[in-house]
């Protein structure tokens, strides 16, 4: 008697079930598999999107790191570049883009402005209290150091745009504040940002600190104002009086000069006129000189001129007086006195 093998199942001298089972995924694995030209497709896809991982571009304001394992492997500039396709990523900072942090208060989307008191309100060097809100601008100009060393560089700059202000502020006196120091408080305060975030490495350059509202807090705001409306007044009336004192001493320079010209002229004139007079009676005293009878004759005949010309007299030849009347008008002496009285 032969002996036949039994199948475990309870099946003899038949086919082994696991062959069975696989051979019925085989035929449902080729029923599942796409025809040829489906085949084409599937590679034509997979194709681009194997194209689209490779391919990358970088615009003109970005800079473009390339990460392969978590790795920085190399910076490219703007334009279109390459890289291996699902191994490594790209990351595309704006690094020509100025950047906005704003200090003290914040704008919600509608555009309107809240103050941040734990921000704002900082205290002078002269121990008064103001309330500052103000803007820091930068750059990035290191990717990496701004990407990697330096988790929320945004809230890291305005901490310390605070704590440098507050600094600075410190060091100064309210009005230095609130008028004239306003510059010089931005320039410093620029420039410690600027120490304290190149100490970070955050890869960023600071590009302006700009003061948009400097006022004392509100409880004393009024009284802030008189104090700033009195100065004003008294800069206004400086200002007026250096206005009068600048209008007033040219004039009375340009009066002093042509006084003083015209006194200059005076005299050259009275020199002048006393020299020709010196000059005429050196002549006449040469001419004199020369006929001492005929010039003093014509002097007296002059002189009897002047003179009797305004005497009320008649003069007559001795021939003919014997001849003339005598008469002696009485009543007409007062008269002629008081006509020929000075």
């Amino acid at each position: 008697m032969s002996w036949e093998p039994k199948d475990p199942w309870g099946q003899q001298g038949g086919s082994d079930p696991l062959d069975d089972v696989i051979k019925k995924a085989q035929e449902q694995w080729q029923r599942m598999m796409p025809s040829r030209g489906m085949k084409s497709i599937i590679w034509i896809i997979a194709a681009i999107l194997v194209l689209s991982q490779a391919v990358f571009k970088v615009e003109p304001d970005e800079e473009g790191l390339v990460k392969r394992f978590g790795d920085i492997v190399r910076t490219v500039g703007p334009g279109p570049h390459l890289k291996i396709p699902f191994i490594e990523t790209v990351l595309t900072p704006k690094v020509e883009k100025l950047h906005r942090v704003e200090v003290g208060f914040r704008t919600n989307l509608r555009g309107r402005t809240q103050i941040v008191p734990q921000e704002a309100l900082m205290l002078t060097g002269d121990m008064n209290i103001l309330s500052v809100e103000f803007i820091v601008q930068y750059k990035i100009k290191n990717a990496k150091d701004y990407l990697f060393n330096v988790a929320g560089v945004e809230e890291t700059i305005r901490k310390s745009a605070e704590a440098a202000m507050r600094e600075i502020i410190g060091k100064n006196k309210i009005d230095e504040a609130l008028t004239v120091g306003k510059a010089a408080i931005q320039q410093s305060t620029q420039d410690l940002l600027q120490s304290i975030i190149d100490g970070y490495q955050a890869g960023t350059q600071i590009a302006t600190v700009q003061l948009l509202d400097v006022n004392p807090p509100q409880k004393v705001a009024k009284y802030f104002k008189d104090v700033a409306s009195a100065k004003e007044e008294r800069e206004q009336l400086i200002n007026q009086a250096h206005g009068y004192r600048n209008d007033i001493i040219p004039k009375a320079k340009g009066q002093a000069a042509q006084d003083i010209n015209q006194a200059k002229g005076y005299a050259q004139s009275r020199i002048a006129r006393a020299e020709g007079e010196a000059n005429h009676f050196l002549q006449t005293l040469k001419e004199y000189r020369k006929g001492k009878d005929v010039i003093a004759k014509r002097v007296y005949i002059e002189t009897m001129e002047d003179v009797l010309s305004n005497v009320n007299k008649i003069i007559l030849d001795s021939k003919t007086a014997g001849n003339v009347l005598p008469y002696l008008p009485l009543d007409r002496l007062p008269k002629m006195k008081k006509q020929g009285a000075p």
